[in-house]
C-alpha cells in the first residue's frame, strides 16, 4: 500500500522535502511506517521519540493501523513562550 507523508516545520528542511510517497506492507502500523520513514531520513532520528504524528487531521499513537492512501504527518515537538 502506499501512503502520503507531509513532514511539517524544520522537520521538511531536515530532509529536503515537504512531501514523500513510501510503499508499505499491509497492516504496517504509524510506529512502524515512522520506523521506515527514519531510516530513509535519518537527519530525523534525533528527534525520533518526540515526534508527534498525524494520519489525515488527528493525532494517532504508534499503533494505529495504516490504510492504503492515508496522509502520515510529522511534526516536531511544539515550543512556545
Amino acid at each position: 500500500m502506499k501512503v502520503s507523508v507531509k513532514f511539517w516545520s524544520y522537520f521538511a528542511d531536515l530532509t529536503g522535502c515537504k512531501e514523500a510517497e513510501i510503499e508499505l506492507s499491509d497492516y504496517t502500523t504509524l510506529g512502524q511506517a515512522h520506523t521506515i520513514v527514519l531510516e530513509q531520513f535519518p537527519k530525523l532520528a534525533g528527534a525520533k521519540n518526540s515526534t508527534l504524528k498525524a494520519v489525515g487531521l488527528e493525532y494517532e499513537d504508534d499503533d494505529f493501523v495504516l490504510s492504503d492512501g492515508d496522509e502520515v504527518s510529522f511534526f516536531p515537538p511544539v515550543q512556545g513562550g
